[in-house]
């Protein structure tokens, strides 16, 4: 069988030790506060990034990765011998996919396979596991994209935000969207739809909060095929609760997840007291 390198950016949010376990090649994008620049992942932590957020009189900035880091990787592992198939986040929230084909298109390798997750955070890094998944079961690299862009339609996400400023901030949201976040007391329920992010509902109360998520995980149902992602950005006390909520729904339910935190980029859009689900839906 060929030798498959899979590759992805900081934006999925994989834990650690899973990305480590199974091999994968992260390449971080960078975030600016204060004049200073730092690596995704690799230079600060999360809390010391939003401490920083908070204090800043303005916000930070995100820097997609270059196509001449992307030619770096890519090079150092055609002249290993791998194929390689690298996954990335949305094209519609990132300039990270253009990049990744711009080096493609250097390179003009047909060993170098690019793909637009559609997705963010845990979205993708459900995407990037799949590939894992396949690559293990001995699929080609022409079999595994082709899997994967049919999983792509299938990965579903409810996330609660207790603020949407640091979405319209940093453009992800328009500020109509956001508006309804300063409310006291309401909780935004979101999704990553098409590549973008969109509000699905808005509720008063972490209960009622934690009940519109469970209610969409029953109606939509959950594949066991790669196991859910359950994230935490910073959450309160009022949102732990939401995600206690959902972590108790998937062990009485008997589903195995795995439990993430974001980073610096996404981080940056999310702020703090954001908590929430990524899922493959039953095909």
């Amino acid at each position: 069988m060929k030798k498959i390198k899979i590759i992805t950016d900081s934006t999925c949010d994989l834990p650690r030790q899973l990305v480590e376990e199974k091999n994968i090649e992260v390449i971080p994008l960078s975030v600016t506060i204060d004049n200073s620049t730092y690596l995704d992942g690799v230079d600060i932590t999360l809390e010391e990034f939003l401490e920083k957020m908070e204090k800043s009189s303005e916000p930070p900035k995100t820097s997609q990765i270059t196509p001449g880091k992307f030619l770096e990787i890519y090079n150092k592992y055609i002249e290993e011998g791998y194929t390689i198939i690298s996954i990335h986040l949305s094209s519609k929230m990132s300039g990270t996919f253009q990049s990744a084909l711009i080096a493609k298109g250097m390179l003009a390798s047909e060993k170098i396979h690019v793909i637009d997750s559609q997705n963010v955070t845990c979205g993708l890094g459900m995407l990037v596991l799949k590939g894992c998944k396949l690559m293990e079961e001995n699929y080609s690299p022409e079999e595994i994209c082709k899997e994967l862009e049919n999983t792509i339609p299938r990965i579903k996400s409810t996330l609660n935000f207790e603020s949407l400023d640091n979405l319209v901030k940093g453009g992800r949201l328009s500020k109509a969207q956001g508006v309804i976040g300063g409310l006291l007391g309401i909780k935004l329920n979101l999704a990553v739809e098409h590549g973008e992010m969109t509000v699905k509902d808005k509720v008063r109360g972490s209960k009622k909060a934690l009940r519109c998520i469970l209610e969409y995980l029953e109606d939509t149902g959950i594949s066991e095929e790669i196991s859910p992602l359950v994230l935490n950005a910073a959450a309160d006390k009022e949102n732990m609760e939401v995600l206690q909520g959902i972590k108790n729904y998937l062990s009485e339910k008997g589903i195995k997840y795995v439990e993430a935190e974001v980073g610096c980029v996404v981080g940056t859009h999310s702020g703090r007291n954001a908590c929430g689900i990524f899922f493959l839906k039953n095909p």
